[in-house]
């Protein structure tokens, strides 16, 4: 069984998604689940977590309406104000929703995640999800995993999920010796705490991918980025995740399963690849899978 723990979806509106610029037309349209079922069906991959990719109130709603359409989608992080005063109203709302698994800020676009993960309204907000057995997926780029490292450490009465194996900046690799240090110093950091587990995703797009694509020498730089990342977290913390539709901007969905499978068949045993592949995000998410789609 394969679960890709990362897809997004939306019904495209310019100013609910500001972080779609113009150089990115393949998602200035729609992007829907039906857009992606014959590549998922292509890769074998069974079902899928559908995460948010707008910071406003109706996401969460919106994600959760389209399991009711799509037995695939089988888990939802979604976003709410977590700093907001009336979060723990927002989530009473959303009692018996048992696709909801974890929530979701987009932290990387933040103009000082210090000062946010630092205040005492997220952190109360971050404790009330776990308290509630929520997941929260940390997304950061590599250059900021210092800013969440006391947050994280802090945070450990239910999981943390570092979402695109902490986006390592792939196209900067041979020119820069600091950035794949920096990446795995923080990643390692991360690692230690055994509440936080790991998606191999979304690396395809921290390549250059507007001036080259994605060359041989990325795909060996993702392989390797995978590989420290299974020394640091092992094999029990590592799941696959696509994240598709923004993935096209550098490579199809085949070619990024392909990338994962390449990586899975040369570097884990049969177990340890259907860990990879669902037992680890099942256990992760606490995911109640109908038996259609299992």
């Amino acid at each position: 069984m394969k679960i890709d723990t990362h897809q997004h979806y939306w019904h495209y509106d310019p100013p609910a998604f500001p972080w779609i610029s113009e150089q990115m037309p393949v998602l200035q349209q729609d992007r829907m689940p039906a857009d992606c079922r014959s590549s998922m069906q292509a890769c074998g991959v069974d079902a899928v977590m559908a995460v948010q990719a707008r910071s406003q109130q109706d996401e969460t709603d919106f994600l959760l309406g389209l399991t009711a359409q799509d037995s695939r989608i089988v888990g939802v992080v979604g976003w709410a104000d977590l700093a907001g005063s009336g979060l723990e109203a927002q989530l009473d709302r959303w009692v018996g929703q048992t696709a909801l698994c974890g929530f979701r800020h987009i932290l990387q676009d933040e103009p000082d995640i210090t000062t946010l993960v630092g205040s005492a309204a997220f952190n109360r907000g971050v404790a009330v999800l776990q308290k509630r057995q929520l997941v929260y997926d940390v997304l950061v780029f590599d250059h900021q995993l210092p800013a969440v490292l006391d947050f994280c450490k802090r945070h450990d009465a239910h999981g943390l999920v570092l979402d695109h194996v902490g986006k390592p900046a792939v196209r900067d690799w041979f020119s820069y010796a600091e950035v794949p240090r920096r990446w795995a110093a923080g990643v390692r950091k991360l690692a230690a705490m055994p509440h936080v587990m790991c998606k191999l995703s979304g690396l395809v797009t921290e390549t250059d991918w507007q001036q080259t694509g994605v060359r041989s020498m990325d795909a060996r730089v993702i392989h390797a980025c995978f590989d420290q990342a299974l020394e640091a977290f092992g094999p029990q913390r590592l799941m696959f995740g696509s994240d598709w539709p923004v993935c096209e901007l550098a490579a199809p969905y085949e070619a990024v399963h392909r990338m994962a499978q390449a990586w899975a068949d040369s570097r884990l045993s049969e177990s340890e690849q259907q860990a990879f592949w669902a037992g680890n995000a099942m256990r992760c998410y606490g995911l109640a899978l109908p038996i259609t789609t299992i």
